[in-house]
């Protein structure tokens, strides 16, 4: 069975909670989270956890629908933790936001699926991929009270050494300091000269 899609509630539930004097870890002055969101936000990776089964925390990764010989169809999840960035907010709107995907540490429930996701995204050369927005994200009045947001980020991805425009969705929220935000998107393997692996056991794989 594939690990859950991406889900806000169900990342929300990871951070860390406020602590008995009100101060939070995730706040990005460091101290007590008073409703202004502006400022630099940095990507935290020590609240909640990663591993492939249950991700609480940070991580980046693919779905992929296949159909197995024997098996019939499944989902292939890779996932990966290594993820940095940042993100600048003025009042209620993002400015500037960057982030990066260390591709080499990307896992599944298999090791010989492991490297064809390696062969594939050619992570001998392009052993990152990034994302960074190049219009501002409006977030609302929501973005400081705590209420869950809707956005669209606008940007450039960069996998393969490929770069496109995408518009990204995404949900985001803060809680107890920290900015949660999950979103997912479809993409072509061809649009990133990404060739679909084969292997005898892989009867079909989507092209997405």
């Amino acid at each position: 069975d594939a690990p859950e899609e991406v889900d806000l509630s169900a990342a929300t539930a990871g951070v860390a909670q406020q602590d008995s004097d009100g101060s939070l870890d995730g706040a990005a002055d460091g101290g007590t989270f008073d409703g202004d969101v502006s400022g630099t936000w940095s990507v935290d990776t020590d609240t909640g956890d990663f591993d492939y089964e249950s991700a609480t925390g940070t991580f980046a990764g693919f779905r992929i629908a296949e159909e197995l010989a024997g098996i019939g169809s499944t989902t292939a999840v890779g996932r990966t933790g290594n993820v940095s960035g940042t993100m600048e907010i003025d009042g209620e709107t993002v400015t500037a936001a960057s982030f990066e995907v260390d591709l080499t540490t990307i896992t599944t429930d298999d090791s010989r699926r492991d490297d064809k996701v390696q062969d594939a995204l050619d992570t001998s050369s392009f052993p990152t991929a990034s994302f960074t927005i190049t219009e501002p994200i409006e977030l609302g009045s929501a973005a400081s009270t705590g209420d869950p947001v809707s956005v669209s980020a606008i940007g450039e991805l960069t996998i393969n050494g490929v770069t496109t425009k995408v518009e990204f969705p995404l949900d985001a929220q803060v809680v107890d300091g920290t900015v949660v935000v999950v979103g997912s998107l479809d993409i072509a393997f061809s649009d990133y000269g990404v060739e679909v692996p084969s292997s005898p056991i892989v009867l079909s794989v989507d092209d997405n």
